[in-house]
């Protein structure tokens, strides 16, 4: 079957042939019809990341829509290694196996599940734990997840959203979505200075960090509180995404002066059976157009150029079938 090919960690795929998947009684063969190249996608090929199986040659993607034998869309995941999505066919696991709700976009579906639950989780469990959403910081919402952390957190009711992020044409997409947005310079002082000064006299109840690095660093220089009074927040920092680089350094006194907790969203640390309730919830979301995610399609046998375009944090590039 035709397929995207990564030879060795590091190298980009080719468009060439692969062996067909084997089914089993726990997998079925299916076909695709979208698939996103995630930034999970790009790491697990680039084998940087803590999952990536070391298996070469390998097919990259992570999840997808198919159609199943009898032509149902499904949305799908968990493909065994060297296999993955970026293929004319894959076998799949009968569970979980989500049929797509009529009217569905395939496209959107396929580009919008893996950036949108990655926050969509931890603000609802946020929201669960304290009864609602109150100021909600998204660090890196230029990407396609930071859009989509925006508009989740409207959903769920947040009061205020701040979006910060370096590219200005990117930020407003974020501001067309009701955010209030604030634009990093990569001057740690500087940037503290923004995010203290857009946050006003209170702290967020939620952090969404999709780019750590320095970004992370300044945010801690904002929230760390001078005072030994009881700090009255309660900020929830969760950890997403690596873009500005894979370490951050966190201030002792942040721990100490502020009311804050650190933790970290993505495959290991997320609660599976809860993953499995949210998923038929946001994939009714954007099936209802109730989020809205920006996406770019390209042909399989064109894999190369989808796979540069991937670099697009704006846009999440989409395979389709030729």
């Amino acid at each position: 079957m035709k397929a995207a090919v990564i030879e060795s960690a590091g190298l980009a795929p080719r468009y060439g042939e692969f062996p067909e998947p084997e089914t089993s009684e726990d997998r079925e063969l299916v076909s695709l019809v979208a698939a996103g190249i995630h930034p999970v996608v790009r790491a697990l090929a680039a084998g940087s990341h803590y999952g990536s199986h070391g298996l070469w040659p390998a097919i990259p993607g992570v999840d997808a829509v198919a159609r199943t034998d009898d032509g149902t869309l499904i949305y799908t995941g968990f493909i065994a290694a060297p296999y993955g999505t970026l293929a004319e066919r894959m076998a799949v696991p009968h569970a979980p196996r989500l049929p797509l709700p009529t009217g569905a976009d395939p496209v959107q579906v396929a580009g919008g599940m893996n950036p949108g639950l990655s926050s969509w989780m931890p603000l609802n469990a946020r929201r669960d734990e304290t009864g609602s959403l109150g100021t909600v910081l998204v660090l890196g919402a230029t990407g396609t997840a930071g859009i989509l952390a925006v508009q989740n957190a409207f959903v769920l009711g947040v009061t205020r959203v701040i979006g910060a992020g370096r590219d200005p044409e990117r930020l407003a997409a974020a501001t067309a979505f009701g955010a209030e947005t604030l634009r990093l310079t990569g001057d740690r002082a500087a940037d503290a200075t923004a995010i203290r000064s857009a946050l006003g006299d209170g702290s967020p109840s939620v952090v969404l960090d999709f780019v750590w690095g320095e970004p992370a660093e300044a945010t801690f220089d904002a929230l760390l509180r001078h005072s030994l009074d009881e700090d009255e927040g309660d900020t929830a920092y969760v950890e997403i995404g690596s873009l500005a680089g894979a370490e951050a350094s966190v201030p002792a006194a942040l721990l100490r002066s502020t009311r804050i907790r650190l933790t970290g969203s993505g495959a290991g640390s997320a609660s599976m059976a809860e993953l499995m309730r949210q998923l038929p919830v946001y994939l009714d979301l954007i099936a209802t157009g109730a989020v809205r995610v920006p996406t770019s399609s390209y042909a399989l046998s064109s894999i190369e150029d989808a796979w540069s375009a991937a670099s697009n944090a704006g846009t999440r590039a989409v395979v389709v079938p030729d």
